[in-house]
Formats: structure tokens, sequence, C-alpha cells
């Protein structure tokens, strides 16, 4: 496959757009302190005056992660932030499968579309055939 096709660099574009439209949606809701986002918050154990703190670093990782120019240090915080919902979901007790993996995906779906949307990062990580 030819990661410099234009097909491959589209599809790395279309997944980093849906994937950043989602999160800014749920930043925004945080931001807002929406009713939903607050009591979920609460569930997980964070008190509501962090809320809008969280939604504030998950914003600005979005943003920077959607510039290209900055679009890897945008996947290195978002990866930071999905480790933490990670550890919030373990920690909570939630089931494996249905919220501890779920940030998982999104970071392989993150890194995966920029991996096909940047060239300079396939520069930095080559993917080879054979060894």
């Amino acid at each position: 496959m030819n990661l410099q096709s234009p097909r491959v660099i589209w599809t790395g574009r279309i997944v980093s757009g849906v994937l950043v439209v989602l999160l800014l949606v749920d930043a925004a809701m945080k931001l807002f302190e929406a009713r939903p986002a607050v009591e979920g918050m609460a569930k997980l154990g964070y008190p509501a005056s962090a809320t809008v703190w969280i939604g504030l670093a998950l914003l600005v990782s979005v943003v920077l992660y959607a510039i290209p120019s900055t679009a890897v240090l945008g996947a290195i915080l978002l990866t930071g932030y999905l480790g933490g919902a990670v550890a919030t979901h373990v920690r909570a007790g939630n089931p494996l499968l249905g919220y501890v993996l779920f940030p998982v995906y999104v970071g392989i779906l993150l890194w995966g579309a920029l991996y096909c949307r940047s060239e300079r990062l396939r520069a930095l990580i080559p993917l080879r055939r054979g060894s």
C-alpha cells in the first residue's frame, strides 16, 4: 500500500476531522458545564470545579491537533488526556470493554489518522515490509 497516495492522505484527514469534531463537542460540554458532563465527572470522582479546566485542556489539545504544523504536539497532549481517561475508568471500576478501552481506541485512531495525513511523521517513523 502506498502511504503517500491521495486516498490514504484523505482518509487520514477525514478520520482526523471526525475525531476533532467529537472531541470539540466533548470539550464544549465541559467548558459550558453541561449537565451530562458535570454529572459524568462527578460519577468519576471529579469535583464540578474541575470540569471547565479539563475541558480547557482538551480544547487546547484538539486545536493543536487540528493545525498541521502543531498536530504532533496536539497528538502527544491528547495521548496524555486519553491516558488520564483510562486511569480514571480503571480507578472507578468501570468495565474494560465499554469504558476503559474506549480512550485507547480513540488514541489509535488519532495517531493512525495523523500518520496517514502527515508526511513528516511517516518520515520519522517509516513502516517497512520485512525486517
